[in-house]
């Protein structure tokens, strides 16, 4: 799958009659919308709610999701207060609206640890048709490996594509996250650059096979 990010400013008004709803929103699986914990959440969130009503007969299959940004300046007893605040305040402007149970997710994020890794990691999951499949092979590889947490990641994001099904445990992520830094390091110094051609690196496999002393020659699908 092409995954494909596009930012629309706060300031900018996505509703504005002039602009064409189908080049923005024509094709989108999910939105994000950022929220900032420590400012004013009052006008962003009446916003929030007035795009969701906005979209749902056009675009019904748009995924909405909450980033409650810098949660790490609110004391750690005051944070699911503040949550759970959003929370209710946008349910209860959508409820009053007509629109019942809205599938919105809410994650608390901070860019001074894994939590916003872990918020766009479930967005891209939900764009994941094959993700049961992956979760269940997940699964068959934790039980038979008797792994304590199964990840699949994407490298150069570290994004998680897909877990096994037991619960999230946020210090095995990180110290995956950390590893994958590692490794990255790593295979820049010690191996060929990772913004190389298929090509060069068909190439570099082949000659490490040619000097491991294997025979035979090296095929790939793409």
């Amino acid at each position: 799958m092409d995954f494909q990010g596009g930012d629309l400013p706060g300031q900018i008004n996505n509703l504005d009659p002039n602009f064409d709803p189908d080049n923005i929103f024509g094709g989108v699986g999910a939105m994000v919308w950022v929220l900032d914990a420590v400012d004013n959440y009052m006008e962003p969130i009446g916003r929030l709610t007035e795009t969701i009503l906005h979209l749902q007969d056009s675009y019904p299959f748009i995924k909405f999701t909450v980033f409650i940004h810098k949660i790490d300046s609110i004391a750690d007893d005051s944070r699911e207060d503040v949550i759970r605040d959003i929370m209710q305040r946008i349910t209860d402007d959508l409820y009053d609206a007509g629109l019942e149970n809205p599938p919105i997710n809410y994650y608390g994020t901070s860019i001074y640890d894994h939590s916003i890794f872990e918020g766009f990691s479930r967005v891209m999951q939900g764009l994941v048709p094959q993700l049961p499949i992956f979760e269940n092979l997940l699964n068959t590889i934790k039980d038979r490996c008797h792994f304590e947490k199964l990840y699949l990641f994407d490298v150069y994001s570290k994004i998680y594509i897909a877990s096994d099904t037991t619960p999230i445990a946020g210090s095995a992520y990180e110290l995956g996250s950390d590893f994958i830094d590692l490794i990255v390091d790593l295979s820049e110094v010690h191996g060929w650059h990772r913004g190389n051609t298929q090509d060069s690196k068909m190439k570099a496999q082949q000659s490490y096979i040619e000097e491991c002393g294997f025979e035979g020659g090296l095929h790939a699908t793409g």
